[in-house]
């Protein structure tokens, strides 16, 4: 392998008529975080869902682990290791906390491993040790947001692609998730990040890619980016 545990090239995604990527390619190295960063309808979500595989793009080359995945489907991805926590969060609400988390592992049959993983998620997360037999429901937005990101950590993921973790979340859960991002990045897990809180996004992100109409338009270290006069102007609000 490259180093690199994803490499996208010229990733295209057309909705109609409407080209919602025109060409998107990026690395991810292994054990690192990378973040996205752009305006609303720059294409970040899209680009995701091209690469786990929720959408399929209409051209381009995603090669996960070495291997050329083009043309597998999500669950294929998911047992090589790839975990996708959406946009929305994709809980399932009439299920309880720990439910969800057992279907985060619903590929795995090592009980003993999974049973560890659970408990490391209610560690990362206390509040949903507390919660563990709450319907998800009635958790509260940030609750739910700890919970998709505990449910993807339990397929025990090589990459774990991320999509607007804080979005609407009050400032203090806010920096749990982020702390947590932190632990699960130190433990060598590579992450993909889309954030609109770009000052968090590039303080934590290794390298990170600025998309404008579904271009990648900039590139550099999460440090380069902070100090960018055009990207402080545009997405730090300075």
């Amino acid at each position: 392998m490259s180093g690199n545990i994803l490499e996208v090239s010229d990733l295209r995604v057309d909705y109609g008529g409407i080209k919602a990527l025109r060409g998107v390619s990026l690395e991810v190295p292994e054990g690192q975080v990378v973040a996205l960063i752009g305006a609303n309808g720059a294409g970040k979500t899209t680009t995701l869902r091209a690469i786990s595989k929720m959408l399929r793009p209409a051209a381009g080359a995603i090669r996960f682990l070495g291997e050329d995945v083009t043309g597998l489907a999500s669950h294929q991805l998911v047992a090589r290791g790839m975990a996708h926590a959406p946009e929305g969060r994709g809980i399932f609400l009439n299920l309880t906390v720990r439910e969800n988390l057992d279907l985060g592992a619903y590929l795995r049959r090592d009980l003993v491993g999974i049973e560890a993983d659970a408990a490391r998620a209610f560690e990362l997360f206390p509040i949903l040790a507390e919660r563990c037999h709450q319907v998800s429901g009635t958790l509260s937005g940030g609750e739910q947001q700890m919970l998709a990101v505990a449910r993807a950590l339990m397929s025990r993921p090589r990459l774990l692609l991320l999509d607007e973790p804080s979005l609407g979340l009050a400032p203090q859960v806010v920096e749990r998730i982020f702390a947590v991002l932190r632990d699960v990045s130190a433990t060598g897990v590579s992450l993909l990040l889309v954030e609109q809180n770009a000052h968090k996004a590039l303080r934590l992100a290794h390298r990170a890619y600025v998309l404008e109409t579904g271009n990648v338009v900039m590139t550099g270290t999460g440090q380069e980016l902070l100090a960018s006069p055009e990207v402080r102007k545009a997405y730090l609000g300075e």
